[in-house]
């Protein structure tokens, strides 16, 4: 990067972080740390809720998802809306009559504290471990610019993070939050537009659609049903968007503690209310847009040469070793075959000659299956190299092709991305520890008003955010090598999201389940799910990680049903 851009992004950095430290000024309290003393407005909430799914994973990650495997991906959002409903009428309103800090605290008060203890415990794994994922992803971004050894870079990074949010807390979340989402949403218009501006003369939005949808990339809707029947192993289809998808967002936004401690620091119901129902409403056009940027930069390496390979790093390793020859030939043949792609690309916009189409569709094959062989021989050079570049390509994009200035400030964007989600999880990971084990293992009331026990528990919870951002830290060294990062995260996620809900709904809605019933079906309904997870690994049967949220929750509520059934039977 120039001069420009790394005063770009220092400024930009320190600016934010400045600005959410000075609002983050509340009682030294758990209230005041963990929800903002309950005095959030709905727009705030709103942002805080979108700016904590909303990690550096969706921008750098999910522009090359929709580069390499076209912009289905956004079916995954498509049950968000439906979940933003249900949980406006069911579970909010019982958060907020309750004034919990945490929503296991709610399992205690229905069912008992082994049931509490067990859900809180699944939440602080799946958060954790998928935190530790989202701090490799800025990482990544540090580790090229700078080309330090990722080992340094997510220490480094884990550390700010951790600066950041052990000093702000929950307060400091929402605000910085608020410019966080602005500035980003700018910085990824103005890269979209460029995107456009830097195609051929002749070539303008409509054409740029029409050579990615030609691609394939424009896959947006898709059904899943083959002409063997519906394929469960795929990942991304309406109907497993739709369903699986609801399951998934109905236990994120209504059980994971990331997200219930952003709509807890509301002023009240309707905030809360309000705040969810305009994230169901713009969620899945934000991801589209987002999608849509990689589509376009598909288009764009269609006019222009692009590399065989995203990761330079990786690259330049590998050409110090004896396949460098082998390499240089495929990357050889990449580019003659690249020159070509590019003129069926111009007769098919330019010359609108319809019948290049195909001949786009075939050669974007031919390429992909060239970069295929290519990052073969990459892992044969450099064994334990991470040879799947999905999440480099818009980076790369960023680095080569914008002007001085522009690329600091998206670069930025993508680190404040990174730090408005990871600090949101490091809060609620330590408000679990600090509210579900630490106080009520203690038997300490959360409600104390003693000035001294007061000022402990809050030392004491910036005590556990630190341990918290160490765990993540060394979480994030072993997530090299996992590809696309926006799917390992919700692979992750998927493994623990459906029991969890499970246990909730089980909660809400069967009033004649007791504790015993619910926590014997919990346990096993998790290794349901582990079991179909090794299953779809090894493929012995087709699942897409979608499925796993709802068989998780319906294995819970089914088991819990028969459990519940013989105890009273044999009472």
């Amino acid at each position: 990067m120039s001069t420009t851009d790394w005063i770009v992004l220092v400024i930009t950095l320190v600016g934010i972080i400045t600005y959410g430290l000075y609002k983050s000024r509340t009682s030294k309290n758990l209230e005041g740390y963990f929800l903002s003393n309950r005095s959030m407005p709905w727009y705030l909430v709103l942002l805080s809720i979108m700016g904590t799914q909303a990690s550096a994973i969706t921008f750098l990650s999910a522009p090359g998802q929709a580069f390499t495997d076209g912009m289905r991906f956004v079916q995954y959002y498509f049950g968000l809306p439906l979940a933003m409903i249900i949980l406006c009428i069911t579970f909010v309103p019982l958060f907020n009559k309750l004034k919990l800090f945490t929503a296991y605290e709610f399992l205690e008060k229905r069912f008992d504290l082994k049931t509490r203890i067990f859900t809180s415990s699944l939440f602080l794994l799946s958060r954790g471990l998928s935190t530790g994922i989202s701090i490799y992803a800025p990482s990544i971004i540090l580790s090229s610019l700078m080309g330090w050894d990722i080992f340094w870079t997510n220490i480094v990074m884990g550390g700010m993070l951790i600066i950041y949010t052990v000093t702000g807390g929950a307060k400091a979340v929402a605000y910085t939050q608020q410019l966080q989402l602005l500035i980003i949403f700018a910085g990824m218009f103005v890269a979209g537009y460029l995107i456009v501006d830097y195609l051929p003369e002749g070539v303008g939005f409509s054409e740029a659609l029409k050579v990615s949808g030609a691609s394939g990339k424009l896959n947006v809707i898709t059904t899943g049903i083959t002409e063997k029947g519906f394929d469960w192993k795929d990942r991304y289809n309406l109907i497993s968007g739709v369903i699986g998808g609801f399951f998934l967002a109905l236990s994120y936004f209504g059980t994971d503690q990331s997200q219930v401690g952003r709509y807890l620091t509301a002023k009240d119901t309707t905030e809360s209310r309000l705040g969810l129902l305009m994230n169901g409403l713009v969620k899945v056009p934000m991801q589209f847009l987002i999608l849509l940027l990689g589509a376009l930069l598909f288009t764009f390496y269609q006019f222009n040469p692009s590399p065989v390979f995203f990761n330079k790093a990786v690259e330049e390793k590998a050409m110090q070793t004896s396949y460098k020859d082998e390499l240089a030939g495929l990357k050889q043949q990449f580019n003659t075959y690249q020159v070509q792609q590019q003129e069926w690309s111009r007769l098919y916009t330019v010359e609108k000659q319809e019948v290049y189409k195909d001949s786009i569709a075939n050669g974007s094959k031919k390429l992909a299956a060239i970069q295929k062989e290519y990052k073969t021989v990459l892992a044969k050079a450099s064994p334990g190299a991470d040879t799947n570049d999905t999440n480099y390509i818009f980076l790369r994009f960023v680095v080569d092709f914008l002007p001085k200035g522009l690329v600091g400030l998206l670069i930025a964007i993508i680190f404040l991305a990174a730090w408005g989600s990871i600090a949101a999880a490091l809060n609620s990971l330590a408000s679990c520890t600090m509210i579900d084990f630490h106080q009520r293992l203690k038997g300490i009331q959360t409600d104390s008003t003693n000035a001294e026990q007061c000022a402990l528990e809050y030392r004491q919870s910036k005590y556990y955010t630190l341990a918290w951002g160490v765990f993540c830290i060394i979480t994030a060294e072993f997530a090299s090598g996992m590809g696309s990062l926006i799917e390992a995260v919700n692979v992750l996620g998927s493994l623990f999201y459906g029991v969890i809900l499970g246990i909730f709904l089980v909660a809400f809605y069967m009033k004649r389940v007791k504790a015993n019933a619910v926590f014997a079906s919990a346990i096993i309904g998790e290794l349901i799910v582990i079991a179909f997870f090794l299953l779809d690994k090894y493929n012995i049967i087709g699942l897409g990680f979608l499925w796993l949220n709802v068989v998780g929750a319906l294995a819970v509520v089914l088991l819990a049903a028969i459990f519940q059934l013989f105890q009273r039977r044999g009472a």
